[in-house]
């Protein structure tokens, strides 16, 4: 089933009938007396969505797409539902670089060289982590505004050589939730707050709130968040993708603005399983900067991509509170339409 879809037709299963025939009824609005369906302008049009990292290689193989291509398609789609229209606020910046650097992974392949599954690939990276170029590392706070990293943080560094297209800085909550034990989730001082893209007036879970609507509206391939406890898993399970909090130490913590030694970690936001493992090997490296990761050396698993199991799941049970699903037989036929467009 389509991800999308399904998250939608969850979410309108713990509905009020009545709420759920209103939102219903906007998804099916006409915009005009021309009766065009609003869907036809919708984001749900976008070509990239739901687009995988092996099917951007594909694509970006066969010539029918570059990494300027992919890139510039993510840029535009952020100035139009991420700046405009709903204005879900979870990128805080964008790099200027961006395509200067897929023009150069452009180059390498034309040249024969691809440096491997991330090779023009573009990622959006949580502001509380360095990156040594035009973007300020901030963790979302004016305090921080105009600072700019000396280097890259390790992990940085990493996605850098593996021929990465950094395309910009997410939102998040203010120093990673480290503000106040009643702070808005998703909310920042320099950024504002991040919506979730499924209910503009729902909360998009916090820290790494940025990240996971991103991830979640197409605005690009895969992202990165960081945890101390729930800042990747809560607003990847919010917003329906995934999301991985890795065992300290099996990434680096180095260039990352801190909360707590012992649980701080980053770890990878995407829409598949797949994707997030491609990402999670691909950082797993030992950093003489952070002793974690050094003493894991040797220890660690680093191609995740091959233990996934397509079939981990068959013959499994999934139980379903009935008391739960609130969708009057009133609103089935809307229900429908709605998943069909």
């Amino acid at each position: 089933m389509n991800r999308r879809k399904f998250i939608r037709s969850s979410a309108l299963a713990t509905l009020s009938g009545a709420t759920a025939f209103s939102y219903l009824a906007a998804c099916t609005k006409k915009t005009d007396e021309s009766n065009t369906p609003a869907e036809s302008s919708s984001p749900d049009s976008f070509p990239l969505n739901e687009i995988t990292i092996d099917q951007l290689q594909q694509k970006m193989q066969s010539g029918e797409l570059t990494s300027h291509t992919v890139t510039e398609m993510y840029l535009k789609r952020i100035q139009e539902i991420d700046k405009e229209g709903p204005k879900l606020n979870s990128v805080i910046e964008l790099n200027p670089d961006a395509l200067a650097i897929a023009d150069s992974m452009d180059k390498e392949r034309k040249e024969g060289k691809v440096r491997g599954s991330l090779h023009g690939i573009p990622v959006l990276i949580k502001d509380n982590i360095d990156t040594a170029d035009k973007m300020m590392t901030t963790a979302g706070s004016l305090a921080l505004e105009g600072h700019h990293a000396a280097k890259d943080a390790f992990i940085i560094q990493q996605l850098r050589e593996a021929g990465a297209v950094l395309l910009g800085k997410t939102n998040l909550s203010e120093w990673a939730n480290f503000r106040s034990t009643r702070s808005s989730s998703g909310w920042s001082s320099r950024g504002g707050q991040t919506k979730n893209p499924y209910l503009l007036d729902r909360s998009p879970c916090g820290s790494s709130s940025g990240s996971g609507t991103a991830v979640a509206a197409n605005l690009c391939a895969i992202a990165i968040g960081t945890e101390t406890d729930g800042s990747i898993n809560c607003p990847a399970s919010i917003n329906g993708i995934v999301g991985i909090k890795p065992t300290v130490g099996l990434w680096s913590r180095s260039g990352i603005i801190p909360i707590s030694h012992s649980q701080d970690t980053a770890g990878p936001m995407a829409r598949t399983v797949k994707d997030a493992a491609i990402l999670l090997g691909l950082l797993t490296n030992a950093d003489a900067q952070d002793a974690a990761t050094t003493q894991r050396k040797g220890q660690v698993l680093k191609a995740y991509v091959q233990s996934l199991n397509a079939d981990a799941l068959r013959g499994k049970k999934i139980g379903v509170e009935k008391s739960f699903i609130k969708v009057h037989e009133a609103i089935d036929g809307l229900l429908q339409q709605a998943l069909d467009v």
